[in-house]
């Protein structure tokens, strides 16, 4: 993954930016690992957050998919609302990257007509030892 444009000013975005990246490459790397149960997921994602990657990642375990390829990480918009969570927005282009099947080797990228950028909308909140944990993620297809 390579990552544009991730830098603030401010200490405080720029914590929820570096949290909210390490959020994204710790599920990244529990698929190449096929390890859902990984305790860097658990570092950057609550409870309820980590459950869901869990799954997510379990899913390309079970298929015995893993991810190859680049991905780039682009245009981050990072704010903290009016109760105190981060609140961070950026998209991914997965046109370079793809899930290989581990025992065949076959390929898969994005299904045609489908868009390779995917935005991702996160919730963050501050946890008691400093880090800004995943509450919540959607992803929105073609919306970057």
């Amino acid at each position: 993954m390579t990552f544009e444009g991730w830098t603030n000013s401010d200490a405080k975005l720029q914590a929820i930016l570096n949290d909210g990246k390490e959020a994204l490459r710790a599920d990244h790397a529990a698929i190449i690992a096929g390890d859902p149960d990984a305790d860097y997921v658990t570092f950057y994602n609550s409870p309820s957050s980590a459950a869901i990657s869990r799954k997510w990642i379990k899913g390309f375990v079970d298929d015995d998919q893993t991810l190859v390829g680049r991905a780039r990480v682009f245009d981050p918009k990072v704010s903290v609302n009016s109760t105190g969570s981060g609140v961070l927005f950026y998209c991914v282009d997965e046109s370079q990257g793809s899930t290989k099947n581990r025992k065949t080797g076959e390929l898969q990228g994005t299904p045609k007509g489908e868009s390779p950028h995917v935005q991702y909308r996160t919730l963050l909140d501050r946890s008691k030892n400093g880090v800004w944990k995943t509450m919540s993620s959607t992803t929105a297809q073609g919306a970057c």
